[in-house]
């Protein structure tokens, strides 16, 4: 379980219930993606800098103030994009991208031979993380970490604020209509940075768990595809908040499994690559099929208020 775990935990905190995207929408506003690699580079860089720099904290301080460091980064990183959207239009998926490689670099600055390298060895990666900020192990045996249930415990939370608050209504209300959003009050450009920032500190929270509960150290190679896996899990879980971690789950379980099975079966690890290309295929054919075939969705029936309530509009028979 333990390296499933490790595998699940940035895939689930990654990919956080998102809503429907509209046409004046953000693209998957709070959805994982490959866009958001650099947020979780941020994430893990301020993480990392506070879990080994800050010494005499007692680890009730120090592992909390070193998640939230995380957050704060991948905020940061995350609301840049949502600015210049905002500002000049620019695309979130485009800029997040370019802003990529940025962070990737800015990440083999630091510790490569750079203000946060290691002086003891030769391998570009920083101190390790002192005791206090590491996430403890739940299962004494095993690799199994504290990340897991961090990341269990995100899905309500981010459920309750997008289902059950004014700032979650204001980011669906933008997401189905902008200029609707626009013409009832609501500021779209301060939801934009809003919800740009709010997936940028779930990204940098998934950063900060792979640095302090995985890895213990800080490297250039620390994404590892996760921002791409992710992508294939947001697409299984679609819009629902509660199936993101089962999706997290199961290709969590995929990615952690190819090289065992690889070592005792002979079988080569690439097998997992062409599942998880099914699960996505499969996902996406009913919206490919309907886009070859030119297939429209049936309308919903309207709606009406009559005598008796409200109600389906009644037919040109005169019966709902």
């Amino acid at each position: 379980m333990g390296p499933i775990g490790d595998a699940v935990a940035p895939l689930d905190l990654i990919d956080p219930p998102q809503p429907h995207e509209g046409r004046d929408g953000l693209v998957d506003p709070l959805a994982g993606g490959a866009d958001q690699a650099g947020q979780l580079f941020l994430g893990a860089i301020f993480a990392a800098f506070v879990g080994y720099r800050l010494t005499g904290l007692p680890a009730l301080v120090h592992l909390p103030l070193a998640l939230l460091a995380g957050m704060v980064g991948g905020f940061l990183w995350g609301a840049l994009p949502g600015l210049l959207k905002a500002r000049f239009g620019a695309h979130e998926v485009i800029t997040t991208i370019m802003l990529n490689y940025v962070a990737a670099g800015l990440t083999d600055f630091l510790v490569n031979k750079g203000p946060m390298s290691d002086p003891h060895t030769a391998s570009p990666q920083t101190p390790a993380m002192l005791d206090s900020a590491r996430l403890p192990v739940v299962v004494p045996g095993s690799r199994l970490h504290l990340g897991l249930l961090l990341a269990v415990a995100v899905v309500p939370v981010v459920w309750f604020l997008i289902e059950r608050t004014t700032i979650g209504f204001r980011i669906r209300a933008v997401g189905l209509n902008a200029g609707a959003s626009r013409a009832s009050g609501i500021s779209v450009a301060w939801t934009m940075v809003v919800v740009m920032g709010i997936s940028g500190s779930l990204a940098g929270l998934a950063g900060a768990v792979q640095v302090l509960g995985v890895s213990g150290v800080l490297t250039p190679s620390l994404s590892s595809g996760v921002a791409f896996d992710a992508i294939a899990v947001a697409l299984l879980a679609g819009s629902s908040p509660f199936a993101v971690l089962p999706a997290a789950l199961l290709f969590g379980a995929l990615k952690s499994g190819a090289s065992f099975m690889q070592l005792q079966t002979q079988v080569s690890s690439d097998l997992i690559s062409i599942v998880q290309a099914a699960v996505i295929v499969f996902v996406a054919a009913p919206l490919l099929v309907r886009w070859l075939f030119r297939l429209r969705e049936l309308p919903t029936a309207p709606v009406s208020i009559s005598e008796g309530g409200l109600g389906q509009a009644p037919t040109r028979d005169g019966v709902a």
